[in-house]
């Protein structure tokens, strides 16, 4: 064992360790929180200064982490969470990567997004980098956890690693001996209470076996449960396979919603009576398409990989077509309603009941609420939305509201249409209210059109 090895795993044994989290998102926060609450001394990076001050000062834009959690760690008073016999650990944000010099670990937590030929834009992930490498240093680890094609750690960040201003100093400068490098893609599922950071399996999969050790002991200060793989590499496509899986899945029972419209089914039977199976068989259910920043996004990266070595990822890119095609179909339903009460759609008030990726959260991102809601301005309809967690949406530069009465809404409304099943939500009265209502969701009783 190095020394430069030996010492950094003291140290976080020790929880002597200093570490650095870049990008204090969805993802970012909350693994911040989990840091700080084994006694870690946590440094966020971002490039938003009005995030970071809010974070300085306590208050939380990330529903996962309630401000007065967050206040624990970023306040000089910790007699709240040694009330609760915790260890005391510390957060403290800043756009300033120099912070680097003084830390023992970075965990890059930066968007990883699509661009408009939705091939991976992976700019935010270069420019952080850059920025680490130069206040890289002997004894640091680097653990990537943005979502990306398999190869980017060993391939794209690995290189700014090497060529390092500190590679200069050092008569040799390798990977496993004088830093560290590994990856452990994010599983965090926005409004979940049953699996938190904390206790879901983090894989973890490091250059070397140097770098998975060091990696590993760091993650399992803070997770209960680590499952390491063979390579970077194994860790990305783990991450891939899971929200591929998902996405391929959902593409089936929605398409399986539409073979039972057309067949004068219903799929909600099909759907319950096969998943009394107890064998062979998972549920999914059917709605107005996939949300979120990772199931709409992340085949992507696995089909842009594959096409570079030549191969054509026949079945993500089919999974794609059908979940991108759901709103429409969910819009051509919300017409033939109106058709079928003598309305038409131009000029008719429709109700979007719901604007988040999924219930009991206020994450807008990607969710097919925002396709559905275009869609129906394009067929000329007056389109209001509600939902309980979202205050106001941006929509080609145009700011839509949130309506501030839900029963007068639906009052007025020609049509409702459920998009998210927030349980908020009286579906009972909902059905008692409405003169007519299209439910993507399956939750207004005895109302479905």
């Amino acid at each position: 064992m190095t020394e430069t090895k030996k010492q950094l795993l003291k140290k976080i044994h020790d929880h002597n360790s200093v570490v650095a989290i870049v990008g204090l998102g969805y993802v970012g926060l909350p693994l911040a929180v989990a840091f700080a609450s084994q006694g870690f001394e946590v440094v966020g990076i971002d490039v938003d200064s009005g995030r970071v001050a809010a974070i300085n000062r306590g208050e939380s834009h990330v529903q996962d982490v309630p401000s007065n959690v967050l206040v624990r760690f970023t306040s000089k008073d910790a007699s709240a969470a040694e009330g609760q016999g915790r260890a005391v650990g510390s957060i403290r944000a800043t756009t300033d990567y120099g912070v680097l010099a003084h830390c023992d670990a970075v965990i890059i937590c930066v968007p990883t997004p699509l661009n408009k030929t939705r091939d991976p834009d992976v700019r935010y992930l270069i420019a952080a980098g850059e920025s680490i490498a130069q206040y890289l240093h002997p004894g640091m680890l680097v653990v990537l956890e943005s979502t990306t094609y398999p190869g980017t750690t060993q391939d794209l960040l690995l290189p700014m690693l090497l060529q390092a201003p500190a590679a200069a100093l050092h008569e040799s400068w390798r990977v496993g001996t004088d830093f560290f490098l590994a990856f452990s893609p994010e599983r965090i599922d926005p409004g979940r209470t049953d699996w938190r950071v904390e206790n879901t399996p983090k894989v973890v999969g490091g250059v070397t076996s140097a770098c998975q050790e060091v990696a590993v002991t760091l993650y399992g200060q803070a997770i209960e449960r680590i499952v390491p793989v063979s390579s970077p590499a194994a860790a990305e496509m783990t991450k891939l396979l899971e929200n591929t899986f998902r996405a391929v899945n959902i593409a089936l029972v929605n398409e399986v919603a539409i073979m039972c419209d057309k067949l004068g089914l219903d799929v909600w039977e099909v759907i319950d009576a096969a998943a009394t199976k107890p064998y062979g068989f998972m549920k999914f259910t059917p709605g107005p398409g996939v949300g979120g920043h990772c199931i709409p996004l992340d085949p992507h990266y696995l089909s842009w990989k594959l096409k570079t070595l030549n191969y054509n990822a026949r079945f993500v890119q089919l999974a794609g077509e059908i979940n991108s095609e759901m709103p429409r179909y969910w819009v051509d339903r919300v017409q033939d309603a109106l058709n079928d009460a003598r309305k038409p759609i131009k000029g008719s008030r429709v109700l979007v009941l719901g604007v988040a990726y999924k219930k009991d959260i206020d994450d807008v991102r990607e969710s097919p609420a925002l396709d559905i809601i275009e869609l129906l301005h394009e067929k000329g309809a007056e389109v209001r939305f509600h939902d309980p967690y979202v205050a106001d949406l941006s929509l080609n530069g145009v700011i839509l509201h949130c309506e501030p009465d839900l029963e007068a809404s639906i009052a007025q409304a020609d049509c409702v249409l459920v998009a998210t099943d927030h349980s908020l939500y009286d579906w009972a009265a909902i059905a008692h209210q409405a003169k007519l209502v299209v439910d993507t969701r399956h939750v207004v009783p005895g109302f479905q059109a």
